[in-house]
């Protein structure tokens, strides 16, 4: 195997990707690639406030430096001291925008590397790097990430977790015990935020919930803040299922995810960050996949335990990106993604192992 593309190791290197959680997420395997192909390095990561605890237990990782949005212009000066005190002399921008670009070149950093010219969000701000990637095998931030994980570190990623420590996954798999005992399969279900475009309906969530009661294995209906209000709903009307409502924290998220996955899990969710963080911690995912391309932005790109469904007849609109559905009836392309096509799809990417049927 040839040697990592530089000349001389770099001695600080920064790793810029802002957002969103599940971009985050996608970039990790990169992180594990720099961090084994420049062991001696001292490697920080410029993220979005909200996304830092995710990456403060990485092992090996120095530093995050956070970019509070909110703060407007104070916090982009504050972000742009951070960087400069780093003072990096390797920049990776994994994002491709202008607000990632210009990052690294505030950074200072002699070597700014980002991905291909195709591959940019806002290709136009591509002439602020020194030097792209070959271009990505596919349009998924994993494949854009591990074209610059071959570029820079000449090898495929060694992991693509959050690396939970031992006392965080104790901690997870005690918080299990508490909703679901035992050593058996059991199936998760994340709720999807309200009001977003590629969220199933409320009623679909009701219809699994009264289905998930009769299996017989366990079924934990799993929301974040964003979801809560959802999430007790829903406990109140089908209490017969395990509900672990307003969960929080990231870490402790990953770390849930990889009990989960340790004991023989799946997971049922729409297009969201908490969907590939499970992917990465190796939960085996079955995405209800609406205005989204599952190959551009659902869990394919992790492996081959994954797999999606869509309605059985998808409008013609879809897939697109947008943030607001345009359509007459609304959001057809998850409203009429039945529960019972999703139960199949999940039955068969486990194998029959896990069903509601």
């Amino acid at each position: 195997m040839r040697e990592p593309n530089f000349p001389h190791a770099p001695k600080r290197v920064l790793l810029v990707r802002f957002s969103h959680l599940g971009d985050v997420v996608c970039a990790l395997p990169l992180y594990h690639a720099l961090r084994a192909a420049h062991p001696a390095a001292r490697i920080a990561w410029a993220t979005e406030a909200p996304f830092a605890p995710l990456l403060e237990g990485l092992p090996g990782l120095e530093r995050v430096i956070r970019f509070d949005r909110s703060a407007g212009l104070a916090g982009a000066a504050r972000l742009i001291r951070e960087l400069r005190a780093f003072a990096p002399d390797l920049c990776v921008d994994a994002q491709g925008n202008w607000k990632s670009a210009v990052a690294a070149l505030a950074s200072g950093a002699s070597r700014r590397v980002g991905l291909h010219p195709r591959d940019w969000r806002e290709p136009s701000a591509r002439h602020l790097m020194s030097e792209h990637a070959p271009p990505a095998a596919g349009p998924h931030s994993v494949q854009r990430g591990a074209a610059l994980s071959q570029y820079l570190a000449c090898a495929t990623p060694v992991r693509q977790d959050p690396v939970v420590s031992a006392s965080e996954l104790q901690a997870a798999k005690a918080a299990l015990a508490t909703r679901l005992p035992g050593d058996k399969p059991f199936l998760i279900v994340h709720l999807s935020r309200p009001g977003d475009p590629r969220s199933w309906p409320e009623q679909r969530y009701r219809e699994l919930a009264s289905q998930a009661a009769k299996a017989d294995h366990g079924v934990l209906f799993l929301s974040g803040p964003e979801e809560a209000d959802l999430g007790a709903r829903l406990a109140a009307e089908v209490p017969a299922v395990q509900h672990w409502v307003g969960q929080r924290g990231l870490r402790e998220l990953a770390a849930l995810f990889t009990a989960a996955t340790q004991r023989g899990a799946a997971l049922l969710a729409c297009d969201s960050g908490p969907m590939h963080l499970a992917a990465a911690c190796g939960l085996p995912v079955t995405l209800l996949a609406g205005p989204q391309d599952p190959d551009a932005t659902g869990p394919m790109a992790w492996g081959s335990a994954h797999s999606a469904v869509r309605a059985a007849l998808p409008p013609a609109c879809a897939p697109c990106l947008r943030r607001r559905c345009h359509h007459p009836r609304g959001a057809v392309c998850m409203s009429e993604l039945s529960v019972t096509r999703a139960l199949s799809a999940l039955s068969e990417n486990t194998g029959g192992a896990l069903s509601c049927a």
